[in-house]
């Protein structure tokens, strides 16, 4: 009897560990639904208004559309991560903007939180509190920190969803237009779609200071989706990341080295009069030691 229920135990084990297993693909799988090319429209709303401010404006509705290509750059079993390229102007000679990048990493524990003032406080979390989770790191363009947070991949009833909600900084729609608010609390929901991937939000617009509690002055509600079509549409963007690829690589292997700090990070907006991303564009800036030294004069002592 006592031989029995010890094959018992063990077989439940084995179908724990392969349905495990079996979930996990399922995560992976719907995280590179996410590679390819897609016609992207991009859709922000203010919905609801909560200023004490009469004179309030609320920011007008945007709707913008792209074509964006979302290539693979890392695929191992704990981490995935896809670098976004928009593909814009004549399609005959298009022109290539390096977007945002993605990372998902399964039951990672070190996180940087945003903090408003370009100013991310680092966390370290239980393996408990990240069991069977992603977290999606989300970068700015020159690969610097913008948000990231974690939950866990949902399937079910045909659906494959993830959803988390954590503060951000304003996007760049905002920040160039906006000053009465300095951070984005972010609802994100991505779910995989039969025709692509929608990119659900519902977002909180916070004024944040120290020792106060945080002012919510409006919602807002965006909504972009992404439209998968044929990857030959978006060859310029892929050839365009084949030629630019390794210089990029020496840029996130520099923040690799600064996240591994394991301390609160706060950036400079601005060096020599010029933001990050303006320096690390720059063509004569391909060097490991020229990036390093870039990225390093932006992290404040």
């Amino acid at each position: 009897m006592k031989k029995i229920a010890t094959l018992f135990a063990f077989s439940l084990l084995i179908i724990g560990i392969t349905n495990a297993q079996s979930k996990k693909k399922k995560d992976r799988n719907a995280i590179k639904e996410m590679c390819g090319c897609f016609e992207v429209t991009f859709n922000f709303a203010e919905t609801f208004n909560y200023s004490n401010d009469s004179l309030y404006k609320p920011s007008e509705n945007k709707v913008a559309k792209g074509l964006e290509w979302a290539q693979l750059v890392v695929d191992e079993n704990n981490k995935i991560s896809i670098q976004h390229l928009l593909q814009v102007g004549n399609p005959a000679k298009p022109h290539i903007v390096k977007h945002w990048r993605q990372d998902w990493l399964y039951e990672n524990t070190d996180f940087y939180m945003y903090n408003g003032n370009n100013n991310w406080v680092y966390e370290k979390k239980s393996k408990t509190d990240v069991k069977k989770q992603w977290t999606q790191k989300v970068y700015q363009v020159d690969d610097s920190p913008r948000y990231e947070g974690s939950a866990t991949w949902v399937h079910v009833d045909g659906k494959s969803f993830w959803e988390n909600t954590t503060d951000a900084p304003l996007p760049r729609r905002e920040y160039t237009k906006r000053s009465d608010y300095n951070v984005t609390v972010r609802g994100n929901r991505h779910e995989i779609t039969t025709e692509g991937w929608v990119h659900d939000q519902d977002n909180l617009k916070v004024v944040r200071e120290e020792e106060k509690n945080d002012i919510i002055i409006a919602s807002e509600k965006g909504y972009n989706v992404y439209k998968r079509v044929d990857d030959s549409r978006c060859k310029a963007a892929a050839d365009w990341w084949k030629e630019h690829q390794e210089k990029w690589a020496k840029v996130r292997d520099k923040w690799d080295e600064v996240f591994s700090r394991n301390t609160n990070l706060s950036l400079e907006a601005k060096v020599d009069n010029k933001v990050l991303y303006k320096h690390l564009f720059a063509d004569n800036i391909t060097k490991e030691n020229d990036i390093n030294e870039v990225i390093e004069s932006f992290v404040k002592k």
